[in-house]
């Protein structure tokens, strides 16, 4: 289970980076914004689906609990970033 996860912290961190790192031209650039918004989406969702896989107490016995810190704290960072550029 460990490569699935570690896959899909490495797609949920470039999406965050991605969401930090698009910065709009002006008020009017909308598009720059949706792909902000996007980004965050697509990391949440990631982040989501990594808790899931990690929730179970067989997964949690055997691979222990930090691997739940990862998809809360990218899914924390979007959920943010979603919150101030939206």
């Amino acid at each position: 289970m460990a490569v699935p996860l570690v896959l899909l912290h490495l797609a949920g961190a470039w999406f965050v980076y991605t969401a930090f790192t698009i910065r709009p031209a002006g008020s009017w650039d909308d598009e720059a914004r949706a792909g902000i918004v996007l980004s965050c989406v697509l990391a949440i969702a990631l982040s989501v689906i990594a808790a899931a896989i990690t929730l179970p107490a067989t997964i949690r016995r055997v691979m222990g609990p930090w691997w739940l810190a990862p998809p809360l704290l990218l899914g924390a960072a979007a959920a943010i970033q979603w919150s101030l550029r939206a």
